[in-house]
């Protein structure tokens, strides 16, 4: 009976809490639906108000201003910033040649006006600099000037005093070397120059332009050789030239070597062989060693003489070398050293083995401690240039190379290399 009484109890809670939400659900919509009404109402007559505020014809005189009025961008100037609005700033800057005036930043303020005055951008005068020296006065170009130089003054900057004397880079006394000013006037005042290459000398008064001498002013600077051989002054310039069978270069100042051997330039006769040189060439026709004994040579190409074939029993002969062969180098003077200049090597003929040993050595000549010859490998020697040479000379020099198998003597070669040096060092 207790339990029976328990559940009528709570069924009768439940009852009355769905019947209390269902009255406070009724409730909210009607509160919704009041509220959503008075939002229409209140848009309604927000939007009659905005109307009529609109029409009247001072109505916004007395607020606020939020935003500034919009900045230009200076005549030769660029602007910086596209708010207008109150707080922002706006950056001015200049093209090239002109300087600001006026502030870089402008900020637009609380009353709607914008802080500073207007920036503008103004030419810069080159004469703001002061660039005309002892006492000359400067006259505005456009985007040049002139300088007015006081008397015994003269140059584009009133630099240099003017000379009773003339300079040593100043060719004198020849009309060929001379030129009038070009002559204007510059705000009633006559400004005179001279063309590339003279400068001005003289009063002003009485003015002319004379050559400058580009050869002797590149020494005198000592800024090192204008021209690899020698420098020609001519009116108002200068040209580099070459000595005789050498040419002058796409450059304008370095020498090349006339090859009269390639070129066919030559005169050497049949037999003989062209051998070019620096500034020139020789005719050349070496001859083998003059026969002696048993010991005989043939000529087997223009520049190689071979051994003709020993007796068995002749010692001598199998001594004596076996190739004699003739090199000819050309050289600049000065060649700087050491320089390697020739190398000789050994080649085993096909299916033959080749020496295992080979000893190198200057045996002739006349170069008097010049050279040393030294092994680069194990089947090469090299002739060294050890001091400098200076030309014209012609020196001579005989190398030999051994071979050795199993510590035995098989072969001996010698190479004669002619050294021409030339007189000059290109």
């Amino acid at each position: 009976m207790a339990s029976t009484n328990m559940f009528l109890q709570n069924c009768m809670d439940k009852h009355q809490l769905v019947g209390v939400l269902r009255q406070m659900e009724k409730f909210l919509k009607g509160q919704e639906m009041r509220f959503t009404e008075g939002l229409r109402i209140m848009k309604s007559k927000l939007a009659t108000l905005q109307n009529s505020v609109s029409k009247l014809p001072q109505a916004d005189q007395s607020a606020a201003p939020s935003v500034c009025p919009s900045l230009e961008a200076p005549v030769h100037g660029r602007k910086f910033g596209s708010n207008y609005f109150i707080g922002h700033e706006v950056h001015f800057t200049c093209s090239h040649g002109y300087h600001l005036v006026g502030p870089e930043t402008r900020v637009c303020q609380e009353n709607g006006s914008w802080s500073g005055v207007n920036t503008i951008c103004k030419d810069v005068s080159v004469c703001s600099s002061n660039p005309c020296q002892n006492g000359g006065t400067c006259v505005e170009g456009v985007n040049q000037y002139r300088c007015t130089c006081s008397q015994s003054w003269n140059g584009s900057n009133c630099q240099h005093q003017t000379q009773t004397a003339p300079p040593e880079w100043s060719v004198m006394n020849d009309p060929a070397f001379s030129r009038r000013p070009r002559c204007a006037k510059v705000d009633r005042a006559q400004h005179c120059s001279c063309d590339a290459g003279f400068h001005m000398s003289g009063t002003s008064d009485n003015s002319i332009c004379q050559d400058v001498n580009e050869c002797e002013v590149y020494r005198l600077d000592q800024g090192g050789k204008l021209c690899v051989y020698e420098c020609v002054n001519i009116p108002g310039s200068y040209h580099c030239s070459c000595p005789s069978h050498y040419k002058l270069l796409p450059d304008g100042r370095s020498c090349e070597d006339v090859d009269e051997c390639l070129t066919q330039q030559h005169n050497c006769s049949r037999g003989t062989t062209c051998i070019n040189t620096g500034g020139g060439f020789q005719c050349v026709s070496p001859e083998c060693p003059r026969s002696h004994g048993n010991i005989s040579y043939v000529k087997t190409s223009p520049f190689q003489c071979e051994r003709n074939p020993c007796p068995v029993e002749s010692r001598s002969c199998h001594l004596a070398p076996k190739t004699v062969s003739f090199h000819y180098l050309s050289l600049p003077s000065n060649l700087q050293t050491p320089a390697t200049l020739f190398r000789m090597a050994t080649a085993a003929a096909p299916g033959r083995p080749g020496p295992d040993s080979l000893r190198f050595g200057i045996v002739g000549g006349n170069s008097r401690g010049m050279f040393v010859m030294q092994r680069s490998d194990r089947q090469t020697g090299e002739l060294i240039l050890v001091q400098r040479l200076r030309g014209p000379q012609d020196i001579s020099v005989d190398v030999d190379m051994s071979e050795y198998s199993d510590r035995t003597f098989q072969a001996k070669h010698v190479a004669k290399v002619h050294i021409l040096v030339s007189a000059y060092n290109f």
